[in-house]
């Protein structure tokens, strides 16, 4: 039985193709933690820790302190073992859930590895080619929206996620904007938005309010609301057709239930780089069992983070709404690993002909 052996992680920091803006804050540099776990056979896995507005306190450095840590827990113990230590490093570092779920990444890939498995196949072979929406920041210089629509368009993307900020009169003009736009770049477009937590309930329902006297549709909105504001997405349910995806309210499988118990939302969010390998298997089972749609995202992370949410995503199949989009924000070459970014899609090799699947 293989041994962990060692645990190295080092910050790197990537530019952003373009200023990255939410109602939480802004940003053009993406910076995260790589880690590396080494078994005794050699075999090797490896992880990412993004940092991201939502949680603030995870910082490099913090990241780093957490890590150290856990090193130290970590170093000796059987491969598979590392789920009972992990719930060890959770009761003492429960707020750490981005870093702890980059070091389970890790860890999860090694074992794999030592095994001899593929992580599409973990999650189920369902499908080895997907497409993800891509995300619009949001801005108020109309010249930059408009360059970046038109880089994204000539990619081939159909479905548009648009960073709101909560302030209903600027939201209102970004959107038709993109609308505009849209009109005369892309047939059959589809437009999302993602409040991160700028609204209140009351701001919300005027939000909609005024997208409807605009005549402009949306397929779906993204966690309008405060993470916490509970009796606030009680106010918000039912209030329109428009389905509310529940992001960083759901950490984990307790808070889908609650979600569920007390019909907060439509859907839920589920990213990997918050929840980690089991937490979000376990509330991609509980979702799907309470009928609620499930969408899969990502936070601003490189390929290391974002392949497993692409393996996740193609190999249960179980997804409505994918936004996996991070390798568009960043400079990237076409191919990771197996993996093979094609516009919008993401192609996955067959292992048995090295061929892509669906592609010409």
């Amino acid at each position: 039985m293989s041994t962990i052996t060692r645990v190295r992680f080092r910050k790197v920091v990537r530019p952003l193709r373009t200023v990255f803006r939410t109602s939480l804050g802004s940003k053009s540099m993406a910076t995260s933690v790589i880690v590396e776990a080494s078994l005794s056979g050699g075999a090797k896995g490896v992880g990412e820790v993004p940092t991201s507005f939502v949680v603030p306190h995870e910082t490099p450095e913090a990241i780093k302190a957490v890590l150290a840590d856990a090193r130290s827990r970590l170093k000796g113990m059987r491969i598979d073992d590392y789920p009972s230590a992990l719930a060890e490093l959770r009761g003492r570092f429960g707020e750490f859930h981005m870093t702890l779920s980059g070091l389970e990444v890790a860890l999860f890939r090694a074992a794999l590895a030592a095994r001899g498995e593929g992580e599409l196949g973990h999650w189920g072979d369902r499908s080895r080619s997907i497409e993800t929406d891509i995300t619009v920041a949001f801005t108020p210089d109309r010249q930059l929206l408009e360059r970046s629509l038109g880089r994204v368009a000539k990619i081939g993307f159909k479905h548009y996620k648009v960073k709101v900020s909560g302030d209903v009169e600027a939201d209102i003009a970004l959107v038709k904007a993109v609308r505009d736009r849209l009109d005369r770049l892309v047939d059959g477009y589809v437009i999302r938005l993602d409040g991160n937590q700028g609204y209140t309930a009351g701001t919300y329902r005027r939000m909609l309010d005024e997208l409807d006297r605009a005549r402009i549709d949306i397929e779906l909105f993204e966690q309008p609301l405060a993470r916490d504001d509970f009796a606030g997405l009680r106010k918000i349910a039912g209030h329109s057709a428009v389905e509310v995806i529940l992001d960083e309210t759901v950490f984990d499988a307790d808070a889908c239930r609650r979600v569920i118990d007390e019909r907060l939302g439509d859907g839920v969010n589920i990213k990997i780089a918050k929840s980690g390998i089991a937490e979000s298997a376990r509330i991609l089972k509980l979702a799907r069992s309470a009928g609620l749609k499930l969408m899969i995202g990502c936070m601003t992370e490189t390929m290391v983070g974002l392949s497993a949410g692409i393996y996740m995503a193609a190999g249960t199949g179980a997804f409505d709404y994918v936004d996996l989009d991070a390798a568009h924000l960043l400079f990237n070459g076409r191919r990771y690993g197996d993996i093979t970014i094609a516009g919008p899609r993401y192609l996955m090799a067959s292992r048995k002909t090295g061929q892509m699947k669906g592609a010409e």
